[in-house]
């Protein structure tokens, strides 16, 4: 196992024990607490650790319930954390699977083929966080405008910045939605 510090209760969690069954070189470190799982994983095995988690029967994690971004702007190592939460209604238990990413270009599989309610959240970490996610069907800003600068959740986005003004009319012919205003 490769549990963080000696982690009695990540040892005994079924789904951590699977995962670092199944994926020993993949996983970086499991730990529990309170009944709070999390695993890190290498980046380029994301879509095979979620098809694992939906498909293995004595895990059925058919839920995704959230997908978030971290940004570790001045701590070393790697900047970006995509963070997943998981829940199986079968079994009534909760995964968090975390994966780093580099400051520079990060980038990750798309999981939206295999749990589709990944697509608006994906969206959304590469609206305000920058991640690109490699597959996604349909990968633009969901919140701001096309014509919107850098991501604003990122730590080191400057509060002062001025965005470019974009009327209304300009918005609607974008994104070929609404109606034209006379």
């Amino acid at each position: 196992m490769v549990s963080r510090d000696g982690d009695k209760e990540a040892d005994l969690d079924p789904t951590l024990r699977s995962l670092a069954a199944r994926f020993a070189e993949a996983i970086v470190c499991t730990h529990a607490y309170r009944g709070d799982a999390t695993a890190e994983t290498a980046p380029d095995r994301i879509v095979e650790v979620c098809r694992f988690l939906r498909d293995e029967p004595e895990l059925s994690f058919d839920f995704l319930m959230d997908l978030t971004v971290v940004d570790w702007l001045g701590h070393r190592g790697l900047r970006f954390e995509v963070v997943y939460h998981f829940y199986s209604l079968r079994h009534g238990r909760r995964v968090r699977l975390k994966v780093r990413l580099p400051e520079e270009n990060p980038q990750i599989d798309s999981i939206s083929p295999i749990f589709p309610a990944a697509n608006w959240h994906e969206r959304e970490a590469y609206d305000m966080y920058g991640v690109v996610f490699h597959g996604h069907p349909d990968l633009r800003r969901i919140l701001l405008y096309p014509e919107f600068q850098g991501h604003p959740l990122r730590k080191d986005y400057p509060k002062e910045k001025v965005q470019p003004l974009v009327g209304i009319a300009d918005l609607e012919e974008d994104t070929g939605r609404g109606r034209r205003r006379a």
